[in-house]
């Protein structure tokens, strides 16, 4: 039998690390078509978009919590992987990280600067001038760790996958032999203007998406894209002590970046899988230990769990249920200080459910020493209760 000590932070620490559903953050049905998700995505967006909402924190979370549910289920294979096992389904998926994106970049990435630069009146603060190299993207995926791994610091074997640059043509989208042309809407300057007189609104240009040229004859390998996905193969150090859902940075192991821009990095999230004896407060260990009442009122030495299989503890005579033991430096090292915590045996004591006769009969001849009244023949305690109050 599984015996745990549950702390109410516990629980209100998996309610915050919980992510929403995507369908709920967009508002849309689990069968919505791929345009109703496109169409929410834009509702809910510009519903939190920075220049409706300056200066508030709370509405770029949840804007980037809407690019993050649209980048999933915009996409049919993701999608799919999701409808089926939910965010665990998704590890391994390569996604990117909104969290540390700008909205420009976020805009981009789905094709809609132009659209809401079209609404707010709005200039991308990379459309005053062509396009230049850029960092790529960052990753997020995640690792589950045992109890054991904390303590002792582990090496894991990550797996995911990217875009990466198309080994056919070298990331510039076009097949071999040709080269790109010039963008006809912009004339080559990676932006376009709108309106006239004193008030022009410049934005990227929808056609190149900044960057001045346009592929005539695309790569058969990626359609044009200069990128195609590719699974990746990283081993990570995770040091001792870390928690529920810190980042570990992997430097340069995210996507490629625009231009000969540099890689963005992969962050590895932390997933701490459940023990069967143990659970984790802070540094502490906490494990929940049955005893006898026996064991409890004339004290006893009994086995308790630990990291490192189980160690003798000494219950005092006249141990109370809730009782908690502390064993010192047997808990989990601090990240920083690495100071190790310890392990707190909290003591339940177990009420026989079935009582021999010879065991029956030394518990009344035990009852007459405390006076108290044992009466095994009398009517239920409910019957008794009825009857009395009914002759008052």
């Amino acid at each position: 039998m599984n015996y745990f000590f549950h702390f109410r932070h516990f629980s209100s620490l998996y309610e915050i690390m919980a992510k929403r559903d995507y369908y709920e953050v967009l508002g849309v049905s689990r069968n919505a078509s791929a345009d109703d998700i496109k169409r929410a995505y834009r509702r809910t967006a510009m519903k939190y978009h920075p220049d409706k909402n300056p200066d508030d924190k709370q509405a770029e979370a949840k804007f980037k919590e809407c690019a993050e549910a649209y980048e999933v289920l915009s996409d049919p294979d993701k999608r799919r992987r999701y409808d089926q096992f939910g965010h665990e389904g998704l590890r391994g998926a390569g996604l990117h990280d909104f969290s540390r994106m700008n909205f420009e970049d976020i805009f981009s990435m789905f094709g809609f600067d132009d659209f809401f630069s079209g609404i707010f009146g709005t200039r991308s603060r990379r459309s005053s001038r062509r396009a230049g190299p850029a960092r790529g993207y960052d990753l997020e995926t995640s690792v589950e760790l045992t109890l054991n791994d904390i303590a002792k610091g582990a090496e894991k074997t990550i797996e995911f996958t990217r875009q990466d640059i198309c080994p056919d043509c070298n990331g510039n989208g076009c097949a071999k032999g040709s080269t790109p042309g010039r963008c006809t809407t912009c004339r080559g300057t990676g932006q376009v203007a709108r309106g006239g007189g004193f008030f022009q609104m410049v934005s990227t240009c929808p056609q190149c998406r900044g960057s001045g040229q346009v592929i005539t004859n695309p790569c058969k390998k990626c359609k044009g894209a200069g990128r195609v996905p590719k699974k990746r193969v990283v081993n990570i150090k995770i040091p001792p002590g870390v928690n529920e859902g810190q980042g570990i940075r992997v430097a340069s192991e995210g996507e490629p970046g625009r231009n000969n821009g540099p890689r963005g990095d992969l962050y590895c999230y932390v997933r701490i899988k459940p023990h069967e004896f143990l659970q984790r407060d802070g540094n502490d260990l906490i494990a929940v230990v049955p005893i006898s009442f026996t064991q409890a009122a004339l004290g006893a030495t009994i086995d308790v769990p630990s990291l490192n299989g189980t160690r003798g503890l000494k219950i005092p005579p006249g141990t109370q249920y809730g009782s908690v033991f502390r064993i010192k430096g047997q808990g989990l090292p601090d990240i920083r200080t690495h100071r190790t915590g310890d392990e707190l045996v909290q003591i339940t004591v177990e009420t026989p459910a079935r009582l021999s006769t010879k065991q029956q009969e030394l518990l009344r001849e035990f009852a007459k020493t405390e006076s108290k009244t044992v009466s095994p023949k009398s009517k239920r305690f409910f019957e008794k209760l009825k009857k009395h109050f009914g002759n008052n």
